[in-house]
């Protein structure tokens, strides 16, 4: 059986969550240990950074929820390794 894949959510209301797929049904998906980008640093690049690289230093993170449904949804980004770790990393600087 495949891993549920890792992804960047962005949404019309112009929230960026990160969190495992479980499913997505039109614009609605369903993450698990969600997380909200509250802010990202100049270095990440943008909302496509967070899934290329992952929220860098001074970017502000919220801790994981175990289930989040979503609505809205506009993108859904598949995330690299590297982004994963930095994600799962609990950043969030004053």
């Amino acid at each position: 059986m495949d891993e549920k894949p890792k992804v960047v959510v962005t949404t019309k209301h112009r929230s960026v969550f990160f969190g495992t797929l479980e499913c997505k049904d039109g614009t609605d998906v369903v993450l698990l240990d969600a997380r909200v980008c509250v802010y990202w640093s100049r270095e990440t690049r943008g909302f496509v950074g967070l899934a290329a690289t992952g929220p860098l230093d001074g970017s502000r993170v919220s801790p994981a929820a175990p289930k989040l449904e979503i609505v809205d949804v506009t993108a859904v980004i598949h995330c690299s390794d590297e982004a994963v770790k930095q994600w799962e990393a609990d950043k969030w600087s004053s």
